[in-house]
């Protein structure tokens, strides 16, 4: 079977026996998955693809990673995430265990020799070709925990917990702060249940619990969904953080209101996949007269796509950068 992506195919071409290797944070590839060796990733979908293969899989929140032969480390387009994987590989595989890091040349790649040098790690090039590169490394103890980088800042009243590999990491977006200048208006009176698609750190879900919304949250990163935990109980608010696929951890759980600001990225590619499923399976998850609410950049496809799931949409707010979409279920 031929390798995909070009990170993969590069790596096929190597001379190596990969057999029960750990494979950190890789993209979906098809040679990986009917291959051998093991998974390390913080995306739920990925982890689901590997399990459905019957393949061993490690969350990125696991500590306990046993003692492979060796390990390959995708390197993200976010550095700070890149560098959090390593300080978790230093500190949870034997020192001496070879490392491979491997990634595109327009993500940054090449940043690499600089960071294992920051870190005291030696580093040799083994091979260049689809505009990737890959180098060779062996893993050591730094000193460095890598939970020194989880993070915390205030924003809304509230104190908000981020990691690297969380949207938005350290700071309100812009497109955030607008969804929540308009959702006073648009929940309803009382009790209700409101579910927070693609939670990242947390801030809608807390910002929805404080006024005493029902909260559930759910994205696919599994470090947003261990932020948002982390954010609500520092806030001491009650709610529920899941991984999932979209809608995929839920069944058939309705709510009053879905509230989002949808993913359009996959590393440096635009991806509509989430939000179309977002859109498109929201009535089957929401109550009659529920309301699903979105923010996303005024260029985003979407408005066809709510008309077509719900017959119709409203804008509600608009500062050109980024709307606020509002739709009803009759």
């Amino acid at each position: 079977m031929s390798a995909q992506t070009p990170v993969c195919q590069l790596l096929q071409r190597q001379d190596m026996d990969y057999r029960d290797w750990l494979w950190v944070a890789p993209p979906r590839d098809t040679w990986l998955e009917a291959g051998q060796g093991r998974l390390l990733s913080a995306d739920h979908s990925i982890l689901e693809a590997w399990r459905e293969q019957g393949r061993p899989v490690h969350s990125a929140l696991d500590s306990d990673l046993g003692s492979p032969p060796g390990a390959v480390l995708f390197w993200p387009k976010t550095h700070a995430l890149g560098e959090w994987w390593l300080l978790k590989l230093c500190q949870d595989l034997p020192e001496g265990t070879p490392l491979q890091v491997v990634g595109e040349n327009q993500g940054g790649i090449k940043r690499v020799l600089k960071v294992l040098a920051a870190l005291g790690l030696g580093c040799r090039k083994l091979d260049s070709a689809r505009r990737c590169s890959l180098f060779d490394t062996k893993l050591r103890r730094v000193g460095i925990d890598p939970e020194l980088a989880w993070t915390r800042f205030e924003a809304q009243e509230l104190t908000l917990i981020s990691h690297p590999g969380v949207f938005g990491h350290g700071k309100l977006d812009e497109g955030t702060q607008l969804l929540l200048e308009a959702l006073p208006e648009l929940l309803p009176k009382g009790d209700c249940r409101v579910l927070d698609m693609g939670c990242g750190d947390g801030v809608i879900a807390a910002w929805l619990a404080r006024r005493g919304a029902r909260v559930s949250a759910v994205d696919s990163n599994l470090f947003a969904v261990e932020a948002t935990r982390r954010t609500l109980a520092t806030n001491r608010l009650e709610g529920r953080a899941l991984s999932s696929d979209v809608y995929s951890a839920l069944n058939d759980e309705r709510f009053d209101v879905i509230v989002s600001n949808p993913p359009f990225h996959q590393e440096r590619s635009i991806d509509y996949g989430p939000a179309a499923r977002l859109i498109e399976q929201a009535p089957a998850h929401l109550e009659k007269g529920g309301r699903l609410v979105l923010v996303a950049n005024t260029f985003l496809p979407y408005a066809d796509r709510l008309e077509a799931a719900f017959g119709s949409f409203r804008v509600i707010a608009d500062d050109r950068r980024f709307r606020v979409y509002e739709v009803q279920k009759n």
